[in-house]
């Protein structure tokens, strides 16, 4: 696959992160992002209008936190058969809210820094200047606050634009560039969505083709799709529509025949086979209701609030290590931090999660998906499993802190060969290591 934001009285705090349960999970083969990395700028998106109120700013490396102001509103549009609108209108009331993003650096011959085409697309959410797309769009800029943004509209002009907050776990990011009056575009509502009804992206396919319209259907609704793969696989809920979606499109937005914002386009499916060609008519895009609390928490925080946080790093138990070290399969605890709820609870270092509450957990991709279903202060049981004894024992979730701090983290080590006390492994060249293939998880 190739991947290419409430009511005024809503909490912008979002309920669980887990993926709806999914009517037809699609197998995907190939599951790439959706940026383009070729010549050329520009790319789009569709937006809402939200005024709001700047008295100071607190800045963290790329990260701003705004203070002293009311919490974004996002109206929702209940969609009609009413007021369905030709291809044509969508695009005429729509264009001028879409954004091509471009995002990268690269050091030439002579060891300057320049700006290179990594093109997505985005749109506008609020005529000051609030711009929503893909958080795999900017995760270069994510990680280093060096790399540039750069906005670019249809007439040409051009802004450099700041990272208000993005979250990976469900592909979402919101810039902000110096403007007034910009055009901005109406959300819709996904949840009234049906499968046969019209949709259309505008987008920047293969980062040059910039300002495209192109139409379909949804095909599907609820797909849970997995990108990644092994400890970085991830599952989302997703639309499916046949609407040409490709590289440079990511981040764009997908309308429906009323010119609403219905979706996010995120991914297209590929066969797998780089001498094939692309699957044609799969494409996917973000339902716009499951990301409308996160967009107001990134602009209102820089962070989404309220997720759930161990504090702990873990690694997959596979059932062959578990044969091999004689072990139970789980997510094996690597290391339990200062402070957190898990070390308040009892968690020790080589203690093996295997399930929490009634949901049993296999690998570390598990325990991350069943955490995202309760939010900060939800009491759970862990059952653990220490020292070949079963366990139960009580935690209440913290809350995950912005991204800057989590990075904090003990840094993992790998390898191993021979079982040691304590859930240690012995090195056949001498030293002890920790369990392979770590990751942190919060």
């Amino acid at each position: 696959m190739y991947f290419p934001d409430q009511d005024p009285n809503m909490n912008p705090r979002p309920d669980g992160r887990k993926p709806k349960a999914g009517k037809g999970g699609a197998k995907v083969v190939a599951l790439c992002l959706c940026c383009a990395l070729l010549g050329g700028a520009a790319g789009f998106g569709g937006a809402l209008a939200a005024g709001m109120l700047y008295k100071g700013q607190e800045q963290t490396g790329q990260t701003v936190v705004e203070q002293n102001k009311p919490a974004p509103q996002i109206s929702t549009v209940v969609s009609t058969p009413e007021g369905q609108l030709a291809p044509g209108q969508v695009y005429a009331a729509n264009v001028d809210a879409c954004v091509g993003i471009t995002v990268s650096t690269t050091t030439n011959i002579y060891g300057y820094t320049t700006t290179s085409a990594a093109t997505g697309s985005g749109f506008v959410m609020s005529a000051d200047g609030y711009i929503i797309t893909n958080h795999h769009v900017i995760e270069k800029a994510a990680k280093d606050p060096a790399v540039p943004i750069t906005v670019t509209f249809q007439n040409g002009d051009s802004y450099k634009a700041r990272l208000v907050g993005s979250e990976a776990d469900n592909d979402v990011a919101v810039l902000k560039i110096q403007a007034e009056g910009l055009k901005t575009v109406t959300m819709g509502d996904s949840d009234k969505l049906v499968v046969g009804e019209a949709v259309y992206a505008i987008g920047n396919p293969l980062g040059e083709l910039t300002y495209t319209l192109t139409d379909g259907l949804i095909s599907a609704l609820d797909r849970v799709i997995t990108t990644g793969s092994g400890n970085d696989a991830a599952s989302m809920n997703m639309l499916q529509t046949n609407c040409a979606i490709n590289s440079g499109n990511s981040g764009g937005p997908l309308f429906n025949a009323k010119g609403e914002v219905i979706g996010i386009t995120t991914a297209k499916m590929s066969s797998g086979d780089s001498n094939a060609a692309t699957v044609e008519g799969l494409g996917f895009a973000i339902p716009i209701n499951d990301v409308k609390p996160i967009i107001a928490d990134l602009v209102e925080h820089g962070y989404v609030t309220g997720k759930p946080y161990l504090g702990i790093t873990v690694s997959s138990v596979t059932a062959a290590d578990a044969q091999r070290y004689n072990l139970s399969v789980g997510a094996y605890v690597e290391s339990v931090e200062e402070g957190s709820c898990a070390e308040k609870a009892g968690l020790q270092v080589g203690d093996i999660i295997t399930a929490i509450d009634d949901t049993v957990v296999t690998t570390h991709s598990a325990l991350v998906a069943t955490k995202a279903t309760y939010r900060a202060g939800d009491t759970v049981t862990l059952k653990i499993v220490r020292s070949h004894q079963e366990m139960e024992l009580q935690v209440t979730f913290d809350e995950e802190p912005p991204a800057g701090a989590a990075a904090q983290q003990p840094q993992q080590t790998r390898p191993d060969q021979q079982a040691q006390p304590g859930g240690q492994y012995q090195n056949p060249f001498g030293g002890i290591f920790g369990w392979p293939f770590s990751n942190f998880f919060g």
